[in-house]
């Protein structure tokens, strides 16, 4: 059966055209029916469908020329890195999809690095040969000098029109190698990803490595979990139960577990009856977050609905961690590390669409190293966690090595950019038409929008790629929001100390227009430690007690604002300013 078997995955930038040549694919092998034809079959999820990008990986499997083909669907965008790591390591090979209009773009080269580490076997194919403005020639050129092929190995396709398409499947199986596993041996499978689903429980998806999968007990090694499996199949694209899962196939089983903590994405099942003489398959490396948020609910009641939520969430999402926290102001909530801001926007869209939650998120901060003065060091990851800065000795920021594709004649502008971040520039390389530009960059400076203004500054044309590579020094502060005397942790922040004076100024000014006003006079202010740095005073409303008057002395009118005036002063006293969800919600999206 083995030699009969290709496991696949399609490696390329995002918008490059992976899902709709997945789809094509699909069509070909006669997987999918004609009437069942619809764009982005693979893309499941509505936000995957609305936003146009891939973000969870997704199995196929087709029936091409008696051979059976296995093909992981993965994510383009920088954030769901660790996706593509992950469906990598269940493959022999891949296809490297290049647009002809755009060339190789940073994150093709990234995971062209990962699948060679990995020694997959690598099938080169240039999309959208059809559009008026491919420069077909151009970018095989850059194909050939990056993989150090010949012409005739790559494949020219149109993923819209299906032309040329069959021809990446003769491709597939006649250059990825079959799989290598023992089929004598005990049952040996590497869980990939799942999902959970309410009448099967969780769902794993798996690769069998060596020995075969059947309806038996079976157990993973990580967890110590064993279990009956409800149902066990293969995803053709949609669920289809079968009798048993041979080696070197890839399929899921719905385990029935309730409890979906005891699945560990990179975990090995095997038989229940050969679990003490199995050894452990090498599994992923986990993915660390960079990114934190607290998130609230703005209804208190409903802070275990966000817990239920959040942990469906994270069987999903290998990526996703969080824990409890509590703020004076929000009540209960949850602190979250996410990979990136794309990775924390998907996921506060998913609780809202798919829980109906309404949540109030902090701003992004990132983990920092903290060194106190007796010498101990900690990581914070929020601004509540920074110690009292006299006990603090220095501060490590995490910085980013950042490799940026762009055009030649933006190569000032970008620097510039760099700079403006307190980054610096290392080297660059030309890559056809186009510079390689690597720097580091704090990490800090990236998440809020470094994307967003590299996209604007060449008009879409510039593609971004970064990892943590060190943490190094910095003079960074914590900047603390008071209302009326009080501190409010959730709109406190960390900042560089030369720009925390501006950060502090401009929040400041923000609330006094977005605060609504009460019947006392409300003090705005940031402070550094027990050092005020910038204030605003939002006016009381006042009424007017002296209306009523008529005629008469003038110590009535004297005698009744006085009385309003020590009223105000017992006000300010012993009231608490109310922020409401509108307030957070303008502030956070400064």
């Amino acid at each position: 059966m083995q030699d009969k078997i290709r496991n696949f995955s399609i490696i390329a930038h995002i918008d490059h055209g992976k899902t709709t040549l997945t789809d094509q694919f699909l069509h070909v092998t006669n997987t999918v029916g004609a009437s069942e034809k619809t764009e982005r079959i693979m893309d499941s999820n509505p936000i995957e469908k609305e936003r146009g990008i891939t973000i969870k990986l997704a199995p196929a499997r087709m029936e091409y020329k008696g051979h059976i083909l296995n093909l992981i669907d993965t994510p383009g965008h920088v954030d769901f890195g660790y996706e593509v790591s992950r469906s990598l390591a269940a493959c022999e090979g891949g296809l490297l999809v290049v647009d002809a209009t755009q060339g190789i773009q940073a994150q093709t080269l990234s995971n062209y690095e990962q699948a060679r580490a990995l020694g997959l076997t690598i099938i080169p194919v240039v999309n959208k040969v059809d559009l008026p403005s491919a420069e077909v020639d151009r970018v095989m050129l850059e194909i050939m000098e990056l993989c150090n092929c010949d012409e005739d190995d790559i494949i020219k396709v149109s993923a819209k029109t299906g032309v040329n398409v069959p021809a990446v499947l003769d491709a597939i199986i006649e250059r990825i190698p079959a799989p290598t596993g023992d089929e004598a041996a005990p049952l040996r499978g590497l869980l990939i990803t799942s999902h959970y689903d309410v009448h099967k429980g969780a769902i794993g998806l798996v690769r069998v490595v060596d020995g075969e999968l059947s309806k038996q007990k079976l157990h993973f090694l990580s967890s110590g979990v064993s279990f009956l499996p409800v149902e066990i199949g293969v995803f053709s694209p949609t669920m289809r139960p079968v009798e048993s899962i041979q080696c070197g196939e890839v399929g899921y089983i719905a385990t029935g577990l309730k409890d979906i903590r005891s699945m560990k994405i990179g975990d090995t099942v095997t038989s229940h009856l050969t679990r003490e003489k199995i050894t452990k398959l090498a599994g992923y490396k986990e993915p660390t977050p960079m990114v934190f948020m607290e998130l609230y609910p703005t209804d208190a009641a409903e802070f275990t609905l966000l817990q239920d939520a959040m942990d469906k969430l994270a069987l999903r999402d290998a990526a996703l961690t969080f824990q409890g926290t509590h703020s004076m102001a929000l009540g209960s909530g949850l602190r979250v590390g996410f990979l990136g801001i794309l990775h924390a926007e998907i996921v506060l869209e998913r609780l809202s669409r798919e829980f109906d939650l309404e949540i109030i998120a902090t701003l992004p901060s990132v983990t920092y190293k903290v060194t106190t003065t007796d010498g101990i060091e900690s990581l914070v990851q929020t601004p509540g966690d920074m110690p009292d800065p006299a006990q603090i000795s220095f501060i490590k920021e995490p910085i980013a090595a950042v490799s940026i594709y762009a055009p030649k004649e933006r190569m000032g502008d970008i620097l510039n950019l760099v700079r403006e971040r307190r980054g610096e520039f290392t080297k660059s390389s030309q890559v056809g038409q186009r510079m390689n530009i690597e720097c580091e960059v704090p990490l800090a400076e990236i998440i809020t929008d470094f994307h967003d203004v590299l996209k604007s500054l060449t008009s879409g044309y510039a593609s971004l790629e970064y990892s943590i590579s060190e943490f190094r020094k910095v003079e960074a502060v914590k900047v603390t929001i008071l209302l009326n005397a009080e501190p409010i942790d959730a709109l406190s922040f960390i900042a560089v100390r030369e720009r925390a004076e501006y950060e502090g100024r401009k929040i400041v000014a923000k609330l006094k227009d977005v605060l609504p006003r009460q019947m006392f006079e409300v003090p705005i202010q940031a402070a550094i430690g027990g050092k005020i740095i910038a204030r605003e005073t939002l006016k009381a409303f006042r009424k007017d007690v002296t209306a009523k008057l008529y005629g008469g002395d003038v110590t009535r009118r004297k005698k009744l604002l006085s009385k309003q005036a020590k009223g105000k002063k017992r006000m300010k006293q012993f009231g608490k300013v109310e922020i409401n969800q509108e307030t957070f919600m303008s502030i956070l999206k400064r």
